[in-house]
């Protein structure tokens, strides 16, 4: 069943009202009732606060890593491992096609269903997830292949095994390799872009985010935390903190703002996946038309730059 989060209540009510006008066979009235749930969800999705859009960026029925990768790439292949200790399921890796074009992607995925948030260890990765990420773009590299990466992930993994295995080298190290490929990186923040564990396969010559996701350095609730001993005021965090596309477009922290279908990709997950689909193709030929490694270089270098 659709999961609805309190602002979305009257969207609901429409939503079953439409329901069971189709049950009963009434058709004007479920058309007057369609015409009413569009300007609603106009109305709703126009006025969001920033909490908001940090609860629909984590939203249970939001497409995840592999929704996407399932709908826009052919001819799959998982990549797994990463030759120095196992095989981390926080983070896939596939060969494969977009638009016909050879690519490789990389990804940091939830898991849905409890057995499987468990195997995924909830889209946090430890350093062997990151290393299988840059054994991935290593091999993109080799063979001239283009990079698309999506971002969705509350922060890397925390524990003292992580800790013990290197997990800030790794993601540093992903940081120093990634802004030097010799081929056209895209990443894409889907949901949830949590400190170095997103920030590890988000150097590239394009950073966009989906129109309802976040991006920031910690958690609301770390920030809540820290700073006000309170992580009830997650929504004061929130709004302090920047965090969504508009205000880090307006900081140049990011290219551009994909937009979702009307209703939120969660409620459109095959639209959202062609708007993805649809930026990449858009997006890669002008970074291999450009001299993508001095833009990079450059773009990088201006990031905290101000007069």
């Amino acid at each position: 069943m659709a999961v609805y989060l309190d602002f979305e209540t009257r969207i609901k009510g429409l939503q079953d009202d439409i329901e069971m006008a189709a049950i009963r066979g009434d058709s004007d009235a479920q058309e007057i009732l369609e015409k009413r749930l569009t300007k609603e969800i106009k109305s709703v999705y126009a006025n969001l606060t920033d909490y908001q859009r940090l609860q629909l960026a984590r939203h249970p029925d939001r497409p995840y890593a592999m929704d996407y990768i399932e709908l826009i790439l052919e001819n799959r292949y998982e990549i797994f491992g990463d030759r120095h200790f196992s095989d981390d399921k926080a983070i896939v890796s596939f060969v494969g096609k977009i638009g016909g074009i050879p690519v490789v992607v990389i990804a940091e995925e939830k898991g849905r269903g409890t057995k499987n948030k468990l195997r995924r260890n909830f889209g946090m990765p430890n350093p062997e997830g990151y290393r299988k990420a840059l054994k991935s773009a290593k091999f993109a590299e080799k063979f001239g292949l283009p990079i698309l990466m999506l971002v969705d992930t509350a922060g890397a993994y925390p524990g003292i095994g992580a800790e013990e295995r290197g997990q800030s080298e790794a993601i540093a190290k992903n940081l120093q390799e990634f802004a030097t490929l010799k081929v056209p990186t895209i990443s894409i923040i889907i949901g949830e872009g949590g400190s170095g564990g997103a920030l590890a396969i988000a150097v590239a010559d394009r950073l966009a985010m989906m129109e309802y996701s976040i991006f920031s350095v910690i958690s609301p609730e770390g920030c809540a935390a820290i700073l006000w001993n309170d992580p009830s005021k997650v929504e004061v965090a929130v709004k302090a903190m920047k965090i969504t596309p508009a205000d880090l477009k307006r900081a140049k922290l990011i290219d551009d703002i994909i937009l979702e279908p009307q209703r939120g990709a969660h409620r459109d997950k095959v639209e959202a996946s062609l708007a993805i689909k649809d930026y990449f193709l858009t997006q890669l030929p002008l970074v291999q038309a450009d001299d993508f490694l001095t833009s990079r270089y450059r773009k990088l270098m201006d990031c905290g730059a101000f007069a």
